[in-house]
């Protein structure tokens, strides 16, 4: 009887070599191992330029390193050395799949790696299309998101806290490996994918039609504070000082905002005096000012449990705003199959997050992140064939740690 491959590691099978740092790229490996390939991520002896980033412990381990790799193998080199270099190479001959954002390195360019495997997949994240070099928060603040973002009157650029442009090439990256994976299975070739970061934000910044709507219209998008642009959404006050993210998309929600906060007469007047019609979505956005005048008052006569009891009872989506330190102990982290407990060597036990994929009905649970080097031994002898005396070698060299 044959056995049935497993549905939650539909990559099962593929090794995939990461030499990488910061978020898109260590993203997309562990993303890949979440869904059942072996990554063997390759570290300068010392670690990489995030090996010790922030967070860290009290101790100074990286919490964000660890969050980043889990799942992987970690082999360390001295990627200065040629002997490290040849290791490397070898090492993703091997694999046959190698992802990485250290991109301009001749001796791991798709032309030389292609020579040692033919059918070579290789994704490489880089900064600007034209070669030039770029992070999430440069990108962003070329793109035009931070001049649009914060508080109406606000003259001065807000970059956002969340790295947008590493997440989405980060998935976008894993994506090109699973689609050059099935292309190799069916035509037998390999693949170079270039994945500049500018262009995911741009590409994003075209999709969601900021950047149609400066070339259709003429005009830029302005600073809306936190409404909703196109929509009626708001952020309001409890009188015990908690604020809420309150949104009403569509007929139903606005009816049900209205009749909970007794204001559906008044809305009318209001819509009578202005000549709008606020069963359309336009209207409620165009109008979003003296809506909100109506509102206010009455959240602000109201403590947090009491607009959070109330608003659960109608169709309006609403949420709280929370810290992170409150969702972490919140339900939807200690209640949600998402999470589940990990104790991470040197950083401890915590609730951390799988595949954020239900795969028939199962969220693939957290691995451990590796030490630094931890796999180095294990991988030269079963993916080279060396032997112990050979790695022990390499080890005494300072070639690998």
């Amino acid at each position: 009887m044959t056995d049935r491959p497993d549905p939650a590691r539909p990559l099962a099978g593929v090794r995939i070599v990461e030499i990488s740092s910061f978020v898109a790229v260590p993203l997309a490996g562990m993303t890949l191992a979440q869904l059942g390939a072996e990554v063997v991520r390759i570290d300068p002896v010392g670690g990489a330029a995030d090996y010790h980033r922030w967070p860290v412990t009290d101790d100074g381990v990286s919490i964000y390193w660890a969050g980043l790799n889990k799942g992987k193998q970690s082999v360390a080199v001295d990627v200065r050395s040629d002997g490290g270099q040849d290791l490397i190479q070898r090492l993703i001959a091997d694999a046959g799949v190698f992802i990485t954002n250290v991109v301009g390195r001749e001796w791991h360019s798709y032309e030389t790696l292609e020579r040692l495997r033919p059918d070579l997949i290789q994704v490489e994240v880089s900064g600007r299309a034209d070669g030039g070099t770029g992070v999430d928060y440069t990108v962003n603040a070329g793109v035009g998101f931070p001049l649009v973002t914060g508080p109406t009157a606000l003259s001065d650029p807000v970059n956002h806290v969340l790295p947008a442009w590493d997440v989405a090439c980060g998935v976008y990256a894993a994506l090109a490996v699973a689609t050059a994976v099935r292309h190799r299975d069916v035509a037998g070739a390999g693949q170079h994918v270039s994945i500049p970061l500018e262009n995911v934000a741009l590409a994003t910044a075209g999709n969601l039609s900021f950047l149609t709507e400066a070339m259709v219209t003429g005009s830029a998008r302005e600073r809306i504070g936190n409404s909703i642009y196109g929509q009626y959404g708001q952020q309001f006050t409890s009188a015990d000082g908690r604020s809420f993210m309150v949104v009403a998309l569509t007929g139903r929600h606005f009816r049900d905002l209205t009749e909970l906060t007794g204001t559906t007469r008044a809305v009318a007047a209001l819509g009578d005096s202005l000549g709008a019609n606020f069963s359309v979505e336009g209207d409620r956005y165009r109008h979003r000012d003296a809506l909100t005048g109506l509102f206010t008052t009455w959240f602000v006569d109201r403590t947090a449990d009491e607009i959070a009891t109330a608003l659960r009872t109608t169709s309006i989506l609403w949420e709280r705003y929370r810290t992170f330190a409150e969702v972490a102990t919140d339900p939807k982290v200690t209640d949600n199959p998402l999470f589940s407990l990990l104790d991470q060597p040197r950083v401890g036990t915590y609730l951390a997050p799988g595949l954020p994929l239900a795969i028939d009905g199962e969220y693939p649970a957290a691995v451990p992140a590796p030490e630094l080097g931890d796999h180095t031994a294990a991988v030269l002898r079963s993916r080279l064939e060396m032997s112990d005396a050979e790695v022990r070698a390499l080890i005494d060299a300072g070639t690998v740690a």
